[in-house]
């Protein structure tokens, strides 16, 4: 007796259950008003479905912003790594100039091995290549205006063949990568 006794009871407890401010009589199947947040009703003044689309509506104005952010830094990262990479690679090459104006200079003086000679010249053709194939090209000079975006005059000469600032020698030359100068050509000009 005393098991069925607690069965009875358990089937006559009210279980409340509380659901977005609605208490939900289980035994009886209905459901009542739970006590409502005063402070809730009186900020907002409407029912809770607005208020709900209005929390949504702004956690889903933090989401787009926070993906906006995102997209941003991503871009931004993309384009600090190229700067360093096309830094690096300008460094690189800065620092095989010296060896490129040696060369040059090489190939300018007499030399009587023909073997040596032309050893000189394999090189200057490899590192010409090599410098082409990275996109390193050679300012022109000789005949061309003088720009001072390209160009460093270091003198100036008379020479009314060739007209007014047109580059009459080329001192040192001068290599862009793209659009960066990488070394200004060292330059005569004409008056």
């Amino acid at each position: 007796m005393a098991r069925t006794k607690k069965t009875e009871e358990s089937k006559t407890q009210n279980i409340d259950i509380e659901l977005d401010g609605e208490n939900l009589d289980t035994e009886n199947g209905k459901a009542e008003e739970a006590p409502a947040d005063e402070t809730s009703d009186a900020k907002s003044g409407s029912d809770p479905i607005e208020i709900l689309q209005s929390e949504l509506a702004a956690e889903r104005d933090k989401y787009l912003r926070l993906a906006a952010e995102y997209d941003n830094f991503r871009k931004r990262s993309a384009k600090e790594r190229e700067i360093i990479y096309s830094n690096a690679r300008i460094d690189a090459i800065t620092k095989l100039l010296p060896i490129y104006d040696n060369i040059e200079r090489a190939l300018k003086m007499e030399c009587s091995d023909e073997a040596f000679y032309k050893g000189i010249e394999m090189i200057m053709t490899q590192l010409t290549e090599v410098f082409s194939d990275i996109g390193v090209t050679e300012i022109p000079a000789t005949g061309e205006p003088f720009d001072p975006n390209l160009h460093n005059a270091v003198m100036t000469v008379e020479n009314k063949d060739l007209g007014n600032n047109i580059i009459a020698e080329e001192c040192q030359k001068g290599f862009i990568l793209g659009d960066r100068v990488i070394r200004f050509s060292t330059v005569v000009v004409t008056n």
